[in-house]
């Protein structure tokens, strides 16, 4: 019996499901989870969490408490699914500040703790803006381990390498959106997607410069990005699209390794706030994705926090 491209894929790549929906990390088995505002959002509009969400809104002191507690909740449901790490976001809100999200990461590790979750199974996400890389720093000494998120550029994975965290998950889709937007006719299929050239370049680099972060390649559009990125550390996918890797046979080639990255061009020079800055600046596509991206976060939120304000007035 040929086997399924999933398969195929879980033997060179650790599989990690973009989702909050219990029924399909059942169903795919992935090793780890990610979530985010949008994520939770649609888990937390499901029929059958109603009840608890009313309780959790009706207890919580003010919305902030309420949209954690609502995170951990699902994280911990996940938790018992998977061997692997569950990754949970810290407010979109937060971006741009740095001990704020510090104290939110503490508030998410302990409410794990108290849910029975070890912290050493969670990821707190971040946003990858300078203030979050150096949240991110502080974390890492601690011992909470984090995901840096909406990242788009080699710019902002250089940085994070360079803070010590743990993983970082450069986005492929959008990166190919906004090159598609404005080259609309231009050739992005296979090896040609700029944003499985994005996330190659920064496997190549932290490969060959020893760097211990964990590359998670996300937001992916079509099946030929994953399949571009197989061998890749981690991959974090859709259901939808796990669905159509399992249903699809053939035969899947490695296409990264940490022995295949060779050497890097890229300058291996810790970057300060103000080369950051300027590089980010620089950079148009990371620079707008990254902002464009907290936005539509924080609308999500917003709209978490709307339902979640009136199943608490409702209770």
């Amino acid at each position: 019996m040929a086997k399924s491209l999933l398969s195929q894929l879980k033997q060179m790549t650790t599989v990690v499901a973009d989702t909050g929906d219990l029924d399909a990390i059942r169903r795919f088995r992935p090793h780890d989870a990610t979530t985010n505002p949008s994520l939770i959002l649609q888990a937390a509009q499901q029929e059958d969490r109603r009840e608890r969400l009313a309780r959790i809104a009706g207890e919580s002191r003010d919305l902030d408490e309420a949209l954690d507690r609502v995170a951990v909740d699902i994280g911990s449901e996940i938790s018992a699914l998977i061997p692997g790490y569950v990754s949970t976001e810290v407010s979109a809100r937060l971006s741009f500040d740095r001990k704020a999200t510090v104290a939110r990461a503490h508030s998410l590790i302990e409410r794990y703790r108290q849910a029975g979750v070890d912290p050493e199974r969670i990821l707190i996400k971040i946003a990858s803006t300078w203030e979050g890389i150096q949240a991110a720093t502080q974390l890492e000494r601690e011992g909470i381990q984090t995901n840096l998120t909406l990242l788009f550029g080699f710019t902002q994975a250089k940085a994070c390498a360079d803070a010590g965290a743990t993983l970082i998950s450069p986005f492929v889709g959008r990166i190919l959106d906004w090159h598609k937007a404005r080259n609309p006719e231009a050739d992005f299929s296979g090896q040609r997607d700029p944003g499985v050239i994005s996330v190659k370049q920064i496997h190549d680099h932290f490969k060959a410069n020893g760097y211990s972060t964990v590359v998670m390649g996300a937001s992916f559009r079509n099946t030929d990005e994953i399949q571009a990125l197989a061998g890749c550390d981690r991959l974090t996918i859709s259901p939808k699209l796990l669905g159509e890797l399992e249903e699809q046979t053939g035969t899947l080639a490695r296409q990264l390794s940490a022995t295949g990255a060779g050497t890097s061009t890229e300058d291996a020079a810790s970057l300060d706030e103000a080369t950051f800055r300027w590089q980010m600046n620089e950079d148009a596509m990371a620079d707008e994705k990254l902002a464009e991206g907290i936005r539509k976060f924080m609308a999500d939120q917003r709209r978490l926090e709307t339902l979640l304000g009136e199943l608490g007035h409702k209770g």
